[in-house]
């Protein structure tokens, strides 16, 4: 029960936040019937899974939510605002209930207490239609009675064909027509002489009668077919619909459970065929397949017959393909569990060490055979690395999505109108990673829903749409993964943030800051510039652990702004945390990894820029300054150099900058292995990697050292330009 337990939360959990997108989707957009059918089968499939598990306050709970739905569905009820945030509102509570069972605990008294309250809500809209500002639009198709014209609408169709021996078994044909009436009312009926002979040839023995009844009744198929079955050998009965409930069949097929792929099990479980019918078809079936070569399909039999309309039946073929599908791509996935692929890609990184130590081995002993045979081995590790990392890969889409939600109830709560855009959905990261980044994309959406975005009435006065943007945006660049939380807001005011700095003492009050310095200033702790505390934000918690949980990350996040317009922000982050390509160079007797997708070229420094670098820290690259970093200065290196020195030009976002080194070493794989908390404050080190030697190489923070050479950069320019001035 255990493991049946665990996968009952785990699939309720996907089919709530399905339910909840198209909650959503409905609101903005209005419902269709496939979008109603998908809320209801969520539901239904969770009922049915805390039943199995004997979970009776699931059951409970959901079987009322499921009866509303049920009633949406059938046109009883159609969704307006209010019914869809009491929809919201319960698949909020059923995750709540889902932790319940995670947690092998009954719900508390709160939790009874929302159970309670939201059943009443809900009962409230059961039997009442519900007006609605965007009505459920069906397509109702026309259906065609066995004695032809279209049949009446809120009526059932019986044509019914009595066989000649049914006086001689006794049976009166009156009597089955009074039982009709028991279960409902014949509301007209028309006598059909087709079958009656010449008078002549008329046998007084024998039964020419045939109807066409209107009938009104609230039985089902079947039952009303069970009225028949002392005669069903000796006649000829159909029975349709009405003709308001032929979009409940189609629906019905639609939301049945996707665990059959048989036509006829489908049209019965939908209530449209019985199992008489469905048998009868068959024996024709089997008949025409001992008589001609070509055997008719199931469902043409069962048109033919006249068990079924054309649409019923094409209605279950799309189902039964859907099936077909979905079968196809289940038989194509599986559940594994997180912990596994993590054991998977730390066993994969020591095998990329070992490889790289056998490598090395075979180059030092001059085999060629042994370096061609350990060659092979090296590729295919790196195949079996990048499937491994691959499987831990997943789309940022689905952490977007779930940002709908949040910019809807929080927009409700401010009062404002705010939309949200969302594009790049299909851009691929660690997993790892994803989890990792829910907490600071929250804190900044909400802070751009609170800050950014104004309301509608100040919009309208700056000659802005009422309708606030907010969009999500997620791109690759140069080997990592860049998302985007941007606003149409009032932006930000440059004065009011070196205003709040000087007052806490941050910067000095002649100090001059470039526009990435100034933003970079709302990342302080407890900084703030909000003129009023809400529940939301404004107490200045929230951006520096936004930061300090990017950095955790080997990320970075900048900030554009340009005041009445809007804001950007712009998270950098690397695409897995685990193994990456790197470059390996040397500085004295020490070795460094720079990450290879951050690396650009790698040019030797001249004696001459040599001689000129000891007084200045940049160097003439084609005609751009490129600022540099001499990794032994920055380190403290203090074993003597080679006579050469060389420049690898690194890339970060739009930033270059060049790292001194004294030997380039190529390319090698990377285990990344972390630093201990007693190194965090070194600047310019995001980690560390062991060597095919066993030797320990140190990993290259690139984001760090570009910014430390923008600023040493900065300041010589400020320094050149006061020396000018005087």
């Amino acid at each position: 029960m255990d493991a049946i337990q665990q996968a009952f939360v785990i699939e309720s959990r996907e089919l709530l936040q399905m339910m909840e997108d198209n909650l959503l989707q409905m609101e903005s957009s209005g419902g269709d019937a496939e979008t109603i059918n998908a809320i209801f089968r969520a539901a239904h499939t969770i009922k049915g899974g805390a039943g199995v598990i004997e979970c009776n306050f699931i059951v409970e709970f959901t079987h009322v939510l499921e009866n509303v739905l049920d009633e949406m569905r059938s046109g009883s009820i159609t969704p307006d605002r209010g019914l869809i945030e009491v929809l919201l509102a319960s698949s909020d509570h059923l995750t709540t209930l889902m932790g319940c069972v995670e947690n092998e605990a009954e719900p508390d008294a709160e939790v009874n207490k929302t159970s309670d309250s939201l059943r009443v809500q809900l009962k409230q809209y059961l039997g009442k239609p519900v007006a609605a500002s965007k009505e459920v639009v069906l397509n109702e198709p026309t259906v065609q009675s066995s004695g032809g014209g279209e049949m009446e609408t809120d009526n059932w169709h019986i044509s019914l064909r009595f066989g000649k021996d049914v006086l001689r078994k006794g049976m009166d044909p009156a009597s089955f027509l009074r039982y009709l009436m028991e279960l409902g009312k014949i509301i007209s009926l028309t006598t059909l002489p087709d079958a009656i002979p010449n008078a002549d040839e008329m046998d007084p023995e024998s039964c020419y009668l045939g109807f066409e009844i209107s009938y009104q009744s609230d039985a089902d198929k079947a039952k009303i077919e069970s009225v028949f079955d002392f005669v069903r050998d000796d006649c000829v009965v159909h029975i349709w619909p009405p003709h308001s409930k032929l979009a409940d069949f189609i629906r019905s097929i639609e939301s049945l459970p996707e665990d059959t792929l048989r036509l006829g099990e489908i049209l019965i479980k939908c209530g449209a065929l019985t199992q008489q019918e469905l048998d009868q078809a068959l024996n024709t079936q089997a008949e025409s397949k001992e008589i001609t070569a070509p055997v008719s399909q199931i469902g043409d039999v069962l048109v033919n017959q006249g068990a079924v309309t054309k649409d019923v039946v094409d209605a279950a073929v799309i189902k039964q393909s859907k099936v077909a599908e979905k079968k196809t791509l289940e038989s194509q996935l599986i559940r594994v569990q997180a912990s596994k692929l993590d054991q998977l890609i730390d066993l994969v990184g020591e095998m990329v060490i070992a490889c790289a130590g056998a490598n090395m081995l075979a180059h030092k002993s001059g085999e060629t055979a042994l370096v061609e045979s350990t060659s092979v081995i090296t590729m295919l590790v790196e195949q079996i690395r990048d499937s491994a990392l691959q499987l831990r890969m997943v789309q940022i889409g689905e952490t977007f999505t779930r940002f709908q939600r949040v910019v809807r109830d929080t927009s409700h709560d401010l009062g404002k109108d705010i939309d949200l855009v969302i594009s790049g959905s299909e851009a691929e990261l660690d997993k790892s990673v994803v989890e990792k980044l829910g907490d600071p994309l929250m804190h900044l959406v909400r802070n751009a829903l609170d800050h950014g975005i104004e309301s509608p009435e100040i919009r309208a006065a700056k000659g802005k749409p009422a309708k606030g943007t907010l969009r999500l945006n997620a791109y690759h660049e140069s080997g990592s993964i860049a998302i985007e939380i941007i606003d149409d807001g009032a932006g930000m005011n440059r004065e009011k943030i070196i205003n709040k700095a000087r007052e806490r003492e941050l910067i000095g009050a002649n100090q001059t800051l470039t526009d990435n310095e100034i933003f970079g200033l709302i990342f302080e702790p407890g900084f703030s510039t909000a003129d009023k505390v809400t529940n939301i934000s404004g107490r200045g918690v929230g951006l520096d652990v936004v930061k300090r949980n990017i950095t955790a990350l080997r990320g970075s996040v900048e900030v554009e702004s340009k005041e009445g317009e809007g804001s950007t922000f712009r998270i950098r982050l690397p695409l897995t945390l685990a193994i990456i390509d790197g470059f390996l160079v040397g500085v004295g007797n020490s070795s460094y990894v720079i990450p290879l997708s951050t690396v650009v070229e790698c040019i030797e420094l001249s004696e001459e820029e040599r001689a000129n670098s000891l007084n200045r820290q940049y160097i003439n690259l084609r005609g751009e300054v490129l600022p540099f970093v001499r990794l032994r200065e920055q380190f403290e290196v203090t074993e003597p150099g080679g006579k050469r020195e060389n420049i690898v030009v690194v890339r970060f976002a739009t930033q270059k900058v060049g790292l001194v080194v004294d030997e380039l070493m190529g390319e090698f794989q990377t285990v990344i292995k972390p630093l201990g908390s007693i190194f965090k404050h070194i600047k310019g080190i995001g980690g560390s990697t062991i060597l095919g030697s066993g030797e320990v190489a140190l990993i290259l923070d690139v984001q760090s050292l570009v910014a430390l050479a923008t600023v040493q950069q900065n300041r010589l320019q400020s320094t050149e330009m006061e020396k000018v001035r005087m």
